[in-house]
């Protein structure tokens, strides 16, 4: 086998392939064998033909388009390992010669990645906001934890703002019942904003039995994007009573003995927290500020891949229905046009982002280990709420395991450089991520890295071989 690579653009090339036919004998014999199981030929048992009874009783075109169906990938990708192609994506497969008994010719297509010249990284220097907490975000989260041991209990009094009330709802859009709509008995928290618009000052100052009427644009189903009239009957008002914030309360919500102590505990938690956002903060800014620096050729394809599967995600809780998607987009005063503009933008920066990680990955040798690997799949399983096997089982049939490896592999390229820059507070003080992104010593990746996505998503630019 013969085997060129022809540069078509820095993101794309030709892969120009020749094969002479005395390379495809155990390919034809494998082709004789699969014919001959599904042909029946009067004085022989099935699989048992011989070639040239075969060919005299179906001719000769079906074999040879079997053994250029098996040889077209296999050749393939034999070219792209010995041309060292680090290819992205399928290729587009076009046969040029095919002279029997003699040769095959053929040119496959396909995007690539791209060479990028890395600049010197290590002077990139990014600020981040200050770790701020107040005694009222402490007092929050305190009211939160009181909350969750709060008891409910009838009042008789008009609906206010935090109640919990029982609900029966009924709409119509000119003057047509929607039966998707209509409930009875619906538990909701007064301001949670879990239901339609309006819905919140409707209920406010109802009374128990009470019926009020409202305007709002419908968001999904049949009639999304369309006015409705809801009618929201009043079934029980309820209000929570928190218990009081004393010692006794911390012994039975936590393992501290006073007061003070839980909410000690609360503050270091809340910092802890803060700290993170702090380092996903200087994560995010130090990936931009890369990809100022680095000039980074997308593939057209590998990009339109990306924008189809951002749109999927979009339109799948409408059954597809794009007609329906977009009239819910108007109701929330989006514009279509504007979102294929926003979702095309976004999808190649991260286009662009996992680009570029991989070429920083292999120039610093980064390496994933089995450890890490189990990591994020825990962790990613954990998100979708399903088993790590199940996650795994589903990766596997999806062909997305590659795409997890590469992006642990991603996140700890871009640690690496977030280590390497200067990071510093809105007060000038040096920020230690080291809570985020481990050491260069232990070099933990951390939990998501920029730009990953969905694990339908995943493999847009991940190399075939």
């Amino acid at each position: 086998m013969k085997s060129t690579v022809e540069q078509l653009s820095p993101t794309r090339v030709k892969i120009n392939v020749e094969v002479p036919f005395d390379e495809l004998k155990p390919n034809f014999d494998r082709a004789y064998r699969k014919i001959a199981q599904q042909v029946r030929i009067p004085g022989f048992r099935p699989g048992k033909a011989p070639a040239r009874v075969l060919e005299s009783r179906i001719g000769r075109a079906p074999v040879l388009d079997e053994v250029v169906n098996e040889v077209i990938p296999a050749k393939y990708l034999e070219a792209v390992r010995t041309g060292e192609v680090r290819t992205l994506g399928q290729p587009d497969f076009e046969v040029t010669k095919l002279e029997d008994r003699e040769v095959l010719e053929f040119t496959a297509e396909v995007d690539v990645r791209p060479e990028i010249t890395l600049p010197d990284l290590s002077d990139i220097t990014v600020t981040v906001d200050d770790v701020e907490l107040t005694d009222a975000e402490v007092d929050e989260q305190l009211d939160e934890l009181r909350a969750r041991f709060g008891t409910l209990k009838g009042v008789e009094r008009p609906a206010e703002n935090g109640d919990f009330v029982s609900i029966d709802l009924a709409a119509t859009v000119e003057g047509e019942e929607v039966a998707d709509a209509a409930t009875s008995g619906l538990s909701y928290e007064i301001g949670s904003g879990q239901l339609v618009d309006g819905i919140d000052e409707a209920i406010i100052g109802a009374t128990e039995g009470e019926t009020k009427t409202f305007t709002t644009k419908l968001v999904a189903g049949e009639y999304a994007g369309k006015d409705a009239e809801v009618a929201v009957t009043v079934n029980t008002i309820k209000e929570r009573e928190l218990p009081e914030a004393d010692d006794e309360f911390a012994q039975l919500a936590s393992e501290f003995d006073t007061l003070e102590e839980l909410k000690t505990d609360l503050r270091e938690r809340l910092t802890r927290v803060k700290r993170m956002q702090q380092g996903v903060e200087a994560r995010d800014k130090v990936m931009d500020a890369l990809l100022e620096r680095v000039e980074v050729p997308i593939p057209e394809k590998v990009l339109q891949a990306e924008i189809d599967n951002r749109k999927h995600d979009a339109i799948h809780p409408f059954d597809h229905d794009e007609e329906a998607f977009k009239r819910s987009l108007e109701a929330q005063g989006g514009n279509p046009e504007e979102w294929d503009n926003e979702v095309r933008t976004e999808a190649e920066k991260s286009v662009r982002t996992q680009l570029l990680l991989d070429t920083v990955a292999d120039e610093r040798e980064v390496s994933v280990n089995d450890a890490e690997l189990t990591e994020r799949i825990i962790y990613q399983a954990q998100r979708f709420g399903v088993s790590p096997d199940e996650y795994v089982q589903r990766a596997q049939q999806s062909g997305q395991l590659g795409a997890i490896f590469a992006d642990v592999r991603r996140g700890k390229a871009l640690a690496s450089i977030v280590r390497e820059a200067t990071v510093t507070d809105g007060s000038g003080a040096a920020v230690d991520l080291d809570e985020l992104f481990g050491t260069e010593e232990t070099d933990e990746a951390p939990a998501e890295s920029a730009g990953e996505t969905e694990a339908t998503d995943e493999t847009a630019t991940t190399p075939d071989k």
